[in-house]
């Protein structure tokens, strides 16, 4: 490094943002995620040892994968490299993989390979590393926001040990603004800045568990507001609103005007009143609540409260969380509306969240019990001299496509996990259910 690199790395730490100036440099600054990186879990020994194997970190934005990552960077003794699969292709991994070979040849040590967005890598790409990471010229760290189990190769997932990280509470989101604010050294504790308690609980509210959101929004609050009489800055709950665009409406400290007015939207279409859904429905988009959110929540209650009285209501919420995404406001205030409606206005039923609540309870006691020889898996040399899958019969083959025969294991025949209503389609489901059954006991009688 020459002169004008020091100063040009010296000037890009001084403008990096907040959020990434404070980024921990070792895991007992770190904030959150102490299901994983507690003192007594498997992560903070592999780090603190410096034995750790292949891992992918899986999470939300703002939960600390690129943090923990850098903590593990400047912790271990092996080699650290990271390239970015947004930006990547095979000659970086190439180069990197050389550099590996390179450096555990002449120096015995080894080299851990940070791929950020690694489900952004195709199939072929992450094939490519297999074999390295494999013989372990590579320790590989994969950071991905979406499910590793649908975008990361199973061979790959196979080789590495997978940590989810959750959404920081708003306890963690507040411990970290209040770091910023302080911290003279890498915050913006030079600055002189107060919050109040009101916008301190605002920020973290509505920072949805995104650290980077809390902290851009702290940042860019300090640095537009001017200083007040007493010469400090002072973010107040209108300050903190404006930087995060989020409109207050009716909010506390408790924040309960916020999660009565969710509730209130839930609640609504449970109840079949499209005019309340739609009403609080506006009052979360004018209070600048994440459209994203909004859309899980239509997408819950039409499982939930709707379920297959009308299975149209997931298909038609699950195609207005992918629109909103793909098309932002102000446009997706409509689109939310009519997937609000639709369900609000759909038949109910919670019959399928009372079938998997009995079911869930049931498997905690029942695990143990063996699955029908009949229904296991015969399609193994040897399997058919164990009995497996001899008496099965195919349901195809039989009037209605249906025939009698036992499913469950030993102990649970005759139990019932899903009870159809009588509402909507599910009333259809019903009485099919009840027609094949009966003319199955019918044919058996007669037989």
């Amino acid at each position: 490094m020459d002169l004008f690199d020091y100063a040009r790395n010296k000037n890009q730490e001084h403008e990096s943002p907040l959020a990434s100036r404070l980024r921990p440099t070792c895991l007992e600054e770190v904030v959150g995620q102490e299901h994983i990186i507690g003192e007594d879990k498997l992560l903070y020994r592999a780090i603190k040892a410096d034995k750790l194997s292949s891992v992918i970190f899986y999470g939300p934005p703002g939960t600390g994968k690129t943090t923990l990552a850098r903590v593990i960077a400047n912790t271990t003794s092996a080699d650290f490299r990271q390239i970015n699969a947004t930006t990547a292709g095979k000659k970086d991994m190439q180069e990197a993989v050389e550099a590996a070979k390179d450096t555990l040849g002449m120096y015995g040590k080894k080299t851990i390979l940070f791929i950020d967005e690694i489900h952004r890598f195709n199939k072929g790409q992450q094939d490519y590393l297999l074999p390295y990471v494999e013989d372990g010229t590579v320790i590989l760290i994969g950071a991905t926001t979406e499910n590793p189990y649908f975008e990361v190769n199973g061979a790959l997932l196979s080789r590495s040990v997978i940590f989810e990280l959750k959404p920081l509470s708003q306890e963690n989101i507040r411990k970290l603004l209040l770091r910023a604010i302080s911290d003279r050294e890498k915050g913006m504790g030079s600055y002189g800045a107060v919050i109040a308690e009101d916008a301190l609980d605002f920020l973290a509210d509505m920072a949805n568990g995104d650290a980077r959101n809390a902290l851009t929004a702290i940042e860019l609050g300090i640095l537009t507001t001017p200083r007040s009489e007493d010469g400090k800055i002072h973010i107040s709950l209108e300050v903190a609103s404006e930087c995060i665009q989020r409109r207050v409406v009716k909010y506390d400290k408790k924040g309960d005007g916020h999660y009565d007015t969710i509730s209130a939207f839930i609640k609504s279409m449970r109840g079949s009143d499209p005019d309340a859904a739609i009403y609080y429905l506006a009052r979360m988009l004018y209070a600048g609540e994440d459209v994203k959110f909004i859309a899980r929540r239509i997408c819950i209650c039409a499982s939930e409260d709707v379920g297959n009285a009308d299975p149209m209501a997931m298909v038609v919420a699950s195609s207005a969380a992918q629109e909103v995404e793909r098309i932002g406001m102000p446009e997706s205030q409509i689109i939310l509306a009519q997937a609000a409606a639709y369900v609000a206005c759909a038949p109910k039923s919670n019959s399928a969240v009372n079938g998997i609540m009995k079911a869930m309870k049931t498997v905690k006691t029942t695990m143990t019990e063996t699955v029908p020889g009949h229904l296991r898996d015969a399609h193994y040399g040897g399997s058919t001299r164990l009995g497996h899958g001899i008496g099965y019969k195919y349901a195809h083959d039989w009037p209605n496509h249906y025939v009698r025969q036992q499913y469950l294991p030993d102990s649970l025949v005759g139990e019932r996990f899903y009870e159809l209503s009588d509402q909507g389609y599910e009333k259809q489901m019903k009485d099919w259910m009840e027609r094949i059954r009966r003319e199955a006991e019918e044919e058996t009688e007669e037989v």
